[in-house]
């Protein structure tokens, strides 16, 4: 019921708008956010940032698999266990123990870091895409930017994600001039 109404409050204001300038209808523009996180160079960068860290981190956690499949392989040895005296192979035990419950809580901390990374990621980009869209809306004369994905159906004519990636790399050369030339 509130989607209803808030549909029909959109509708309202939309034609309340194009009835305030019946020659002139509102302009709308259809921006694709995926597209811009995965064409433009401020996406390419948060993307590269992503995959640096999750390598960073699966390779803590396969060096420490990595020890555990070590010492699994020399619990299972009955060979080796038999050279071993009593103390010796419960410091084994011990640490297979202790290496299971660091694999265990690493991958745990993987999961959530990760997760975290990529809402940083999101938010990053999507006050990006805003300052981008908002700049094409002015140049363009847009009264109305949406996200693709709010719209059921739009005519290829109205996407501006194009016009918003070109913005977005046209930002990521003007930080990296000032950052290259703050290096110096």
């Amino acid at each position: 019921m509130k989607n209803i109404m808030k549909s029909l409050a959109a509708l309202f204001c939309l034609l309340t708008i194009s009835g305030q300038a019946a020659d002139k209808l509102p302009s709308i523009g259809i921006v694709n956010f995926t597209s811009c996180i995965q064409e433009s160079k401020f996406g390419k960068q948060e993307q590269d940032s992503l995959e640096n860290l999750k390598k960073q981190l699966q390779k803590s956690i396969e060096d420490i698999h990595h020890q555990l499949n070590d010492a699994v392989a020399k619990l299972q040895d009955p060979d080796y266990l038999d050279s071993l005296n009593p103390e010796a192979e419960k410091e084994l035990k011990v640490k297979f123990q202790s290496l299971n419950e660091e694999l265990n809580r690493y991958q745990g901390q993987y999961y959530q870091i990760m997760q975290q990374a990529n809402m940083r990621l999101m938010q990053a980009m999507n006050e990006r895409i805003n300052i981008a869209s908002e700049q094409v809306a002015k140049k363009e004369k847009i009264s109305l930017v949406i996200n693709r994905d709010a719209a059921f159906h739009f005519a290829d004519t109205l996407d501006i994600t194009k016009k918003v990636i070109e913005e977005l790399d046209k930002r990521y050369e003007d930080q990296s001039k000032i950052a290259n030339s703050a290096q110096k």
